[in-house]
C-alpha cells in the first residue's frame, strides 16, 4: 500500500487529467468538481481545490470563473446538502474508473498518426469544435441538454443534473473507446449528425483521399464556417498551463495563416502547454536556388497585410504573433527562442518546395539533437506530394491531371477527414519572447521618389481585397451562393464574377484545401472542374518536389535552344498592357492594379508573350511571380513551362488575341473597366480598333500613340508560323530527344522516378535509354508532330492548327492519334474529313 503522501500526489495527477478532459470538452465543470471531492474528499478539495485551478486564471479566466463559482457555492451549503450531493458522487464511482482506461487508451499527447492521419475504422474526422458533449437522442446516443455557464452554475448542485451529465458521457466515453484511432482533442458536438456520417460517407472520404475530385456523393454541407465559429458550447479551447509550469511550445507559422482546420494549431493544444506563435522572416530560404522569384512585390505584400490580420485574429483569443527577422537562418533564430523561452516542442505545418523541405528537414535533425521535440504536420496540400508514387500506374500521361489523379487512387494517402474548427482561446506563457514589429520585416515597404514623397504601388490592390481569414471565408461562400452555377460552362469569362478568387487565400493558407474541397462537395452545384483545380495545385507541387528547377529551366532539352526574342521594347510593352491588344492590355493593367487576373486571362497573356512575340517563358513566369498577389512557384513555373511548350504537359491550345475575346469578353465589358480610353468604342470593334473607321475614333477619342498605344506586331498569322518553324528545327537538331516511333518528345527521367521506371519500362512500352539517362515520351502537341514532317509549312495550313477561335468546341483526340500510328487508313480518313473546321487540337481541361 502506497503511503499517505504517495497516494497524495496520485489523486492529485488523477485530478490533473481530469481537468484536461474539462478543456478537451469530454466532461463539464460541475462534473469534474465533483470528482475533484470524490478523489480527494472535502476537506483536501476545500483546501486545495484553487491552487489546483490557478493556472486556469491566464489561459481560460471564463473556466476559471465558473470552476470558483461552483467551488464557493458548494462549501457555502450545510451539512444536509453535502450529504445529498454526496449520493450523488457515489454514482460517479465507476466513471474513475472508465476515465483511468481511457487515459490509457488514449493518451493526452497523440501521435501524428493519430494527430492527422486518421485510420480507415475512423469513418469520419473531427467536423465540429471541441468543447462541450452534448448529444441528441439517435440510434440509441444518449441525450444531454447543453446549458449555458451560468445556467450550469445555477444547477451545481442538483442531483438530477449529474445523473444527465454522466448518462450522456457513457455515450461519448462508449463511442470512442469503440473507434481506434480517436483523437481527445476532438469532440462530436451533434452526435446525431457524426453518426450518419459515419455511415454513409466512408465512400465520400474515400475518394476524397485518393485524389478523385469528381464523385458526387458527400455529406449535407455543414454549416457556415463563421456562423459555426459562434455556436456556443462547441469551441475548442487551449490547455493551461499544469501547477507544475510545464515548458512552452513554439508554433512556428510561415504559410498556414489562419485559425480554422489548421493541424499544427491543434497539435499545441493537444500538449497541455503554453504556445508562443512566431513568424520568422527569412528572405534567403524563402528564395531558394536558381531564379525563383518565390516572393514578389506583390506577395509580399500580401503577407505583410496577412500577418497583420492573423495577429489581430490571434489576440482575438487571448495571443499574439511574434515577427522575427532570421537571425543568419531560420534554424539560429529557433535555437536561440529555445535557449530564451525554455521551450522543448517546435510544431509547424509542413512546406513542399524541394528547398523549404530541405530547410525543414535540417531544423527538425538540429532540433531533435539538442533534445527539442520538431514535428510537421501535413496541411498544405491535399496530398503530401513526397508521397505521390507512379506504381500501380505507370508514366504514359506523366504531366496530365488524369495520370496524377489515377496514381492518387491508385497509391490512396492517409484519410483527409473532415476540417479542423478554429480554437477560441491558446494558453499563453508566464514570459513572451522579445519580437520586433511587423513593419520591420520590411516586406510593404514602399518606394520613394528623389523629393521623399512614397510611391503607393498597392493602393489599388488593398482596395480589391480582405487579407483575413475572415475574407477568405466570405469569399468561399459568396462564390458558393451564386459564382459556382457558371463555373462549368463559363469561368472562361474574364467580363463576370463567375471564379472564386481564392487562390492568394490558398496560397498563403488563410484557407486550407481540405475545407476548399469539403465545401465544394457540399454545395448543391458541384462542377467537377472547380473540384479539379485543386488536383491540378497538387500536380504542381508533385512535378516540382520532381523537377526541383521548375522555375528556371525548361524541362525538354530541345526546346532550350529555340530562338528566342530579346526585345526588350516588346517585354516592357507586355508588362505595362501597351501593347495595342485591348484584351491584352487589359488583363496586364488588371494584374498591375490588382495583383490578379483569371485562368483563362493568364492563357490569353502567355500566348501573346511566347507564340506571338518569341518571348522565353522564363520572362513571364518572373514578371507573374512579382505582380500576381497568389505568385505560387509550382504552380506559376508548371503553367509557364506548358505555356512555352517545354513542360511536361503542352498547352493544345494557342489564344488569338482578339479571337479569345469572342468566349471572354463578347461584349468589351472587360476592356472597358480596364482600358476606360476605348470605352466608347463599340463591341464589335472594341477588341480591333485598328480597324475602327477614322470618323469613329475620334468621336470616341482614340488616338493611337497617344490615348492607347499602337500594335508592337502586326503581322500574327506569320509569326505563329515562324514560331512553328523554330519548334521543327529545334526538334530535328535534337533528335535524340524525339521518340522516332511516336513523334513525342522525350524527357530525362527524374532520380526520384527511376526505380519505378525501371519496373514500368516494359510496361509502357515506351521508355528509352541515352547512356546513364533514362528518357521518357511525354505529351507532345500534335501540331509539332505534324510541323516536324513540314518543316516549311505555314501555320494555316497546319491541319492541327492550336489557335482556338472563340466559342468553338474543340479537343484532343487521342484515340485517332493513337490509330495514325498503327493503321495508314485511320490516318488517311482522318485527313479527308478534316474533323474540326480550322484544326483538331485543344486542350484536355
Amino acid at each position: 500500500m502506497p503511503p499517505p503522501a504517495a497516494a497524495s500526489q496520485d489523486r492529485k495527477a488523477l485530478v490533473s487529467k481530469m481537468l484536461r478532459e474539462v478543456l478537451m470538452g469530454r466532461e463539464d465543470p460541475e462534473g469534474f468538481f465533483a470528482m475533484c471531492v470524490s478523489a480527494l474528499g472535502t476537506q483536501e478539495t476545500r483546501s486545495q481545490f484553487l491552487a489546483l485551478i490557478e493556472p486556469l486564471s491566464t489561459a481560460n479566466s471564463s473556466l476559471h470563473s465558473g470552476l470558483t463559482s461552483i467551488y464557493r457555492q458548494y462549501f457555502s451549503k450545510t451539512e444536509d446538502d453535502e450529504l445529498e450531493l454526496a449520493l450523488a458522487l457515489s454514482l460517479l464511482e465507476v466513471k474513475d474508473d472508465q476515465l483511468s482506461t481511457s487515459s490509457r487508451e488514449y493518451p493526452l499527447q497523440p501521435s501524428a498518426d493519430r494527430m492527422n492521419h486518421r485510420s480507415p475504422t475512423q469513418k469520419s474526422s473531427v467536423s465540429q469544435p471541441l468543447g462541450s458533449c452534448h448529444t441528441q437522442q439517435a440510434d440509441g446516443v444518449g441525450r444531454g441538454d447543453h446549458t449555458s455557464p451560468t445556467q450550469t452554475r445555477a444547477k451545481a448542485s442538483s442531483l438530477q443534473t449529474f445523473r444527465e451529465t454522466e448518462h450522456q458521457k457513457r455515450n461519448v466515453d462508449k463511442y470512442k473507446m469503440e473507434t481506434p484511432g480517436t483523437s481527445l482533442a476532438v469532440c462530436v458536438s451533434r452526435p446525431s449528425d457524426f453518426f450518419s456520417k459515419q455511415n454513409t460517407n466512408e465512400k465520400d472520404n474515400q475518394m476524397i483521399n485518393e485524389g478523385d475530385f469528381n464523385q458526387p456523393e458527400k455529406p449535407k454541407r455543414s454549416k457556415n464556417r463563421r456562423q459555426r465559429r459562434k455556436d456556443a458550447g462547441q469551441k475548442v479551447v487551449g490547455l493551461p498551463g499544469s501547477p507544475s509550469a510545464p515548458t512552452p511550445i513554439l508554433l512556428w507559422f510561415r504559410r498556414d495563416l489562419r485559425l480554422g482546420d489548421n493541424p499544427a494549431l491543434i497539435g499545441s493544444l493537444e500538449l497541455g502547454s503554453p504556445v508562443i506563435p512566431v513568424f520568422i522572416w527569412s528572405p534567403e530560404e524563402e528564395e531558394g536556388p536558381g531564379i525563383t522569384v518565390a516572393m514578389g512585390g506583390a506577395c509580399k505584400y500580401w503577407l505583410h497585410q496577412a500577418l497583420s490580420c492573423f495577429s489581430l485574429s490571434l489576440e482575438r483569443i487571448g495571443s499574439h504573433l511574434v515577427f522575427l527577422k532570421a537571425n543568419g537562418s531560420s534554424l539560429r533564430t529557433l535555437k536561440e527562442l529555445v535557449r530564451e523561452t525554455g521551450a522543448r516542442t517546435v510544431l509547424a505545418n509542413a512546406l513542399y518546395e524541394p528547398w523549404l523541405k530541405e530547410r525543414d528537414d535540417d531544423v527538425e535533425s538540429a532540433l531533435q539533437k539538442d533534445g527539442v521535440d520538431c514535428k510537421m504536420y501535413h496541411s498544405y496540400c491535399l496530398r503530401d506530394p513526397y508521397s505521390v508514387s507512379t506504381e500501380g500506374v505507370g508514366l504514359r500521361g506523366i504531366g496530365s491531371v488524369s495520370h496524377f489523379m489515377n496514381c492518387c487512387k491508385q497509391n490512396p494517402g492517409s484519410a483527409l477527414g473532415a476540417p479542423l474548427d478554429p480554437p477560441v482561446s491558446l494558453p499563453t506563457p508566464a514570459h513572451w519572447p522579445q519580437g520586433v514589429s511587423l513593419d520591420m520585416l520590411g516586406l510593404a515597404r514602399m518606394p520613394r521618389r528623389k523629393d521623399g514623397t512614397t510611391i503607393d504601388w498597392a493602393a489599388n490592390i488593398r482596395k480589391s481585397w480582405d487579407f483575413s481569414e475572415d475574407g477568405a471565408c466570405a469569399r468561399l461562400e459568396a462564390f458558393l451562393n451564386d459564382g459556382v452555377y457558371k463555373y462549368e460552362k463559363e469561368s472562361g469569362r474574364a467580363d463576370a464574377p463567375n471564379t472564386s478568387c481564392l487562390s492568394p487565400y490558398l496560397h498563403f493558407g488563410q484557407l486550407s484545401p481540405r475545407w476548399l474541397l469539403w465545401d465544394a462537395k457540399g454545395a448543391r452545384c458541384r462542377p467537377p472542374k472547380f473540384q479539379r483545380k485543386l488536383a491540378w495545385r497538387d500536380l504542381a507541387y508533385w512535378q516540382l518536389t520532381l523537377f526541383p528547377d521548375l522555375p528556371w529551366e525548361s524541362l525538354r532539352p530541345p526546346y532550350k535552344a529555340l530562338r528566342w526574342s530579346n526585345d526588350g521594347d516588346h517585354l516592357r510593352a507586355w508588362q505595362r498592357g501597351r501593347t495595342g491588344y485591348p484584351l491584352v492590355d487589359a488583363a496586364m493593367r488588371q494584374l498591375w492594379l490588382t495583383g490578379w487576373m483569371n485562368n483563362y486571362m493568364r492563357h490569353v497573356v502567355a500566348s501573346f508573350l511566347i507564340a506571338y512575340l518569341y518571348l522565353p517563358w522564363q520572362e513571364g513566369y518572373r514578371w507573374f511571380q512579382d505582380t500576381l498577389v497568389d505568385a505560387d512557384v509550382a504552380i506559376d513555373a508548371m503553367m509557364w513551362q506548358n505555356g512555352g511548350m517545354c513542360g511536361l504537359d503542352h498547352w493544345n491550345f494557342v489564344m488569338h488575341p482578339v479571337d479569345a475575346a469572342m468566349t471572354c469578353d463578347p461584349n468589351g465589358s472587360y476592356v472597358r473597366k480596364w482600358c476606360p480610353d476605348l470605352a466608347e468604342l463599340p463591341d464589335d470593334l472594341i477588341h480591333k480598333p485598328w480597324k475602327c473607321p477614322a470618323s469613329m475614333l475620334r468621336r470616341a477619342g482614340v488616338v493611337f500613340g497617344q490615348t492607347y498605344p499602337e500594335r508592337i506586331v502586326t503581322d500574327l498569322e506569320e509569326r505563329r508560323s515562324r514560331s512553328l518553324q523554330d519548334v521543327a528545327l529545334v526538334r530535328k537538331e535534337f533528335g535524340q530527344y524525339v521518340d522516332k516511333r511516336s513523334g513525342c518528345d522525350l524527357v530525362p527521367l527524374p532520380p526520384r522516378l527511376v526505380s519505378e521506371a525501371l519496373g514500368l519500362s516494359h510496361r509502357d512500352g515506351g521508355m528509352v535509354t541515352e547512356g546513364k539517362q533514362f528518357l521518357l515520351p511525354v505529351i507532345t502537341r500534335m501540331e509539332f508532330k505534324h510541323q516536324l514532317e513540314d518543316p516549311d509549312a505555314d501555320a494555316a495550313s497546319n491541319p492541327y492548327n492550336a489557335v482556338l477561335k472563340g466559342y468553338v468546341s474543340r479537343k484532343r483526340d487521342e484515340t485517332i492519334a493513337f490509330l495514325n500510328e498503327r493503321d495508314f487508313t485511320a490516318s488517311v480518313m482522318q485527313g479527308q474529313t478534316n474533323l474540326v473546321p480550322g484544326g483538331a487540337v485543344s486542350s484536355r481541361r
